[in-house]
């Protein structure tokens, strides 16, 4: 009997648990899934996707889009094409393809349009990214919310903090600002200032944590020096924060079960690496780290305990600055380079000196309009696979629940190209066992991922000596003409980056005298944007918010990637506007 449970597909902390039953998706009661769903699974199959491929604007059949595919990449050098691949999709089968495009000498792409940055921070720290369970997030007396906004991104923590303590730190009063005991309405790039000055107090106030400083972060003294070059008063008007606000955070914290969980735009900067380090060594000061209940949550590492069998050799180039024009095919597969990658014009000048241009995936948009050849992917419910997560330990076994004649799977297309070029690939059944047998079953009846500890760094950091390695220096921030605003690009509620329900506004403060449904133009060093607007007094005078996948925001973003992590920077631009 065909199994009804499966997991969700999107990139998200998440990652529910889902039961297929008489067509409709429907939530897991037990576990972290809690028995609801969120607004984007639960809409899942009410938005279009491609259903037939085609080639120059005219529908064909699969058969005429395989050979087509086959026809181009034969037709060209190895060395001329290229694997673009995104995580539309997200399960570990997803890298099939990129296996093939490896082995046959092409091209393919690494960096991170999302969480890089950061996650390159933690690793200079800790020795290695790894999640901190929601399980753990439950067990904590106070939730520090650093730049994350649960109620859009991370909906199933919201049943775990009932009667916390909650502390956010945010430029924007969200939903759960407003229900925080204490909301700090940070000025946005000023995150790594307040973390430097919080660890700064707690010594201080002499409230570090002695036994575990002394055991896993020795070296906490020369830290504390490079706090002492943060000049106090005018750093906490610079940054919006009070004297009172440090102690207040301080007096929720100190001798308490306390969970950071951390959202990726405190990061989306050059200097991404030594914002998310920094607020692991406030942490680390308050001994957060190796004890239940406690702990900095991030988005851990997904494959954190798996060897992917996919894993080859290959020629690489960045996922954020990539020279589409260099190339003569370009694959891109559950990707939207013309909506999500920085710098747009740049990227459009690029796409459109490109030969051929392959899309392979569910949903129509920009970059699908522009390509060649489109080739419909199958959604989840259309084949097997297998996902983890970033925020917890889950292995989710993602079965087959319905027979499609529409599109065509990762694993079946690289088959395709396999045999076509004589590459070695094992069946499909065969590479889900390999990621299976990484899995233990819980007494629930689900799977974990096996060896991964509920209290992460509980002996110790990953590190040469166990201790946590601190910052040494830190970039001083430019400062920048009155008429430049801070922008931010978070997560919609009605959609995923550039998937489903695409927000066209642009947000502002009440206080600069413009009308709602006003078309203004914003301008930065990159480009412009044409948006309408809304007045939103959540936001600080000096802060401008545009939904990321929102049309055209990423004219106004950088190419340029993080110091560390390769890692692109969507929030580092200031910019201005002009009256349209």
């Amino acid at each position: 009997m065909k199994s009804s449970v499966t997991a969700c597909p999107l990139d998200c902390y998440d990652a529910c648990a889902i039961i297929y039953d008489e067509n409709r998706l429907k939530p897991f009661k037990n576990g972290h899934t809690n028995g609801f769903l969120c607004p984007h699974i639960n809409h899942y199959e009410k938005f279009d996707r491609i259903i037939k491929p085609s080639y120059k604007g005219q529908n064909i059949t699969m058969k005429e889009a395989l050979l087509k595919l086959k026809e181009l990449l034969a037709s060209d050098l190895k060395s001329d094409i290229l694997h673009y691949r995104g995580s539309g999709n997200f399960a570990l089968m997803q890298e099939v393809t990129e296996y093939f495009f490896a082995k046959l000498g092409a091209t393919v792409t690494n960096g991170s349009l999302c969480d890089g940055a950061g996650a390159a921070g933690i690793i200079d720290g800790r020795g290695s990214n790894k999640n901190m369970p929601l399980s753990e997030i439950e067990k904590s007396d106070v939730v520090i919310f650093w730049g994350r906004n649960p109620h859009t991104t991370s909906s199933h923590i919201l049943p775990l903090i009932k009667n916390k303590k909650i502390i956010v730190i945010d430029p924007v009063q969200t939903k759960i600002a407003k229900m925080a005991d204490l909301h700090v309405q940070i000025k946005p790039h000023t995150d790594i200032y307040l973390a430097l000055l919080l660890a700064r107090f707690v010594y201080i106030n002499d409230s570090l944590d002695e036994k575990f400083i002394e055991k896993y972060a020795s070296e906490f003294e020369e830290y504390y020096e490079l706090t002492q070059g943060v000049r106090i008063k005018a750093t906490l008007e610079n940054i919006g924060v009070t004297l009172g606000d440090i102690g207040d955070i301080l007096e929720y914290c100190i001798d308490k079960k306390v969970a950071i969980v951390c959202g990726v735009g405190m990061q989306k900067y050059r200097d991404g690496a030594d914002v998310m380090r920094s607020i692991d060594a406030f942490a680390v000061s308050l001994g957060l780290f190796a004890k239940e209940g406690c702990g900095v949550a991030y988005l851990g590492d997904s494959k954190e305990g798996i060897s992917s069998p996919f894993q080859t050799k290959a020629k690489y180039v960045s996922k954020v600055n990539t020279k589409f024009d260099e190339f003569h095919t370009v694959f891109i597969q559950g990707a939207n380079p013309l909506g999500q990658m920085p710098d747009t014009k740049r990227v459009q000048n690029a796409l459109e000196k490109t030969r051929n241009i392959v899309y392979f995936g569910l949903y129509e948009n920009e970059t699908s309009q522009l390509a060649d050849l489109v080739i419909p992917a199958k959604t989840f419910l259309e084949k097997d696979d297998i996902r983890t997560s970033y925020s917890h330990n889950g292995l989710m076994i993602m079965n087959k629940q319905v027979e499609s004649e529409i599109g065509i799977s990762e694993y079946d297309l690289a088959a395709y190209l396999c045999k076509e070029f004589d590459i070695e690939l094992k069946t499909e059944q065969e590479y889900l066992q390999h990621f299976k047998n990484f899995g233990v079953k819980n007494i629930n009846g689900s799977f974990e991922v096996e060896n991964r500890k509920a209290i992460p760094y509980e002996n110790g950091f990953d590190t040469g000596n166990g201790e946590f390695i601190f910052l040494e220096e830190f970039e001083a921030q430019q400062h920048y003409n009155e008429d430049e605003l801070n922008l931010i690009t978070p997560k919609s509620h009605t959609s995923l980056n550039s998937q489903f329900n695409r927000d066209k506004c642009v947000y502002i403060n009440s206080s600069h005298g413009y009308n709602d449904g006003q078309n203004i133009e914003i301008t930065s060093e990159n480009g412009s944007v044409v948006l309408e607007v809304k007045n939103d007094d959540r936001l600080r005078d000096d802060t401008l918010l545009i939904y990321s996948g929102t049309h055209g925001v990423n004219n106004l973003t950088s190419s340029k990637h993080s110091y560390e992590g390769k890692s692109a920077i969507f929030q580092e631009n200031k910019v201005k506007i002009t009256k349209n």
